[in-house]
């Protein structure tokens, strides 16, 4: 098999050719056909997650060094299982569910296994995919996407569900309530078809992009608002006449945190989902006067996704621009990525090359 691994982080992936696993037990290999971008796999290109005030926390403290395949949006064919598998057959089409719990902690027995303690990430802890084939570890991660575009579909597994997720931590809202939801990149336009999908259509798309504010529009926003302008929390408050219920950040930097805390009515909900990085100070006697809440969404559960992909299957979701491109540009993606000219998500075309 040939995968595209990071070698050294931040310089450009190398191809390498390993042998191809075999599984064995609850296993499963597909040969992979599409592989999604996600601006986590920057971070872990780059080695590391800013932290703010010059801090960094690197994948070197968690004792997680190169060579290693990124790629947690992954799409493929079946091409072998463990001889314990019964529920997925050589064939068949299939996503891969990428966030892997222990099973065992009061999260998981929960289903909470977002939140678990020992959660491993196939495209970090295991090869991603990132290359021609990938080890599942039990087949039970892998979820049937019969009838929904390929590179649309590759992208559910993280732009999907973790936007969903980050929906779900939404308290229910008031009839007069709007949701404005930061980022307009992959994560964000999906989020903004999913709150369509719920019946939300109060939607403010944030962002500093017109291109991707155009986009906002055309996947459902009512209205957009570029943030690099002066007084930008006060703008979006007064274009909700003061009725901010949430806000979905998928930034996650200093300046999208102070502008949903302007911006949020009393008892409203700010979900911070973006990993950009920095740190903030916030007044914290109006965060209590104002009764506001601040939660933490990262990723999803596999039940989630499954609700996810059931709304792509039942055309609930508008599909996001995608833009498709041949598995050697990888290293070309990931700058473009990196440097802010995607509008929507790059996926990678695996079909090319040869495994």
């Amino acid at each position: 098999m040939l995968g595209y691994d990071v070698v050294e982080h931040g310089k450009p992936l190398q191809a390498r050719l390993r042998e191809t696993p075999v599984p064995k037990g609850r296993e499963a290999v597909l040969r992979v056909t599409h592989a999604g971008l996600c601006h986590s796999d920057i971070h872990l290109w780059k080695g590391y997650y800013d932290l703010g005030g010059g801090k960094r926390a690197s994948l070197s403290d968690r004792g997680l060094f190169p060579p290693f395949t990124l790629g947690h949006e992954s799409l493929g064919i079946v091409v072998a299982v463990g001889e314990d598998v019964s529920d997925v057959t050589v064939g068949e089409r299939r996503l891969v569910f990428p966030w892997l719990a222990c099973g065992a902690c009061w999260a998981c027995d929960r289903g909470r296994t977002d939140l678990c303690a020992k959660q491993r990430t196939i495209g970090l802890a295991t090869p991603g995919g990132f290359a021609t084939h990938i080890l599942v570890p039990d087949a039970r991660y892998l979820v049937d996407v019969e009838g929904i575009d390929d590179a649309f579909a590759a992208t559910l597994a993280c732009s999907g569900v973790s936007s969903y997720a980050a929906v779900n931590k939404l308290p229910a809202l008031e009839a007069t309530d709007y949701v404005a939801v930061i980022g307009c990149g992959g994560v964000g336009l999906t989020a903004i078809s999913i709150l369509r999908a719920r019946g939300i259509e109060r939607i403010i798309a944030c962002d500093v992009a017109d291109d991707k504010l155009k986009a906002a529009s055309a996947q459902g926003a009512m209205l957009t608002l570029r943030t690099d302008r002066d007084h930008a929390a006060q703008a979006l408050s007064e274009l909700a006449q003061g009725m901010v219920g949430g806000v979905l950040d998928f930034v996650g930097i200093p300046s999208t945190l102070q502008l949903a805390y302007g911006a949020l009515r009393k008892g409203g909900t700010y979900v911070l989902c973006g990993l950009h990085g920095g740190e903030a100070a916030i007044a914290l006697p109006p965060m209590v006067q104002r009764s506001l809440s601040l939660v933490g969404s990262f990723v999803g559960t596999l039940a989630e996704l499954e609700e996810t992909v059931a709304l792509a299957k039942a055309r609930k979701l508008a599909a996001l621009p995608i833009r498709t491109c041949a598995a050697d540009q990888i290293n070309n993606a990931l700058t473009d990525l990196d440097e802010g000219h995607v509008v929507g998500r790059t996926v990678l075309d695996f079909t090319g090359v040869a495994a």
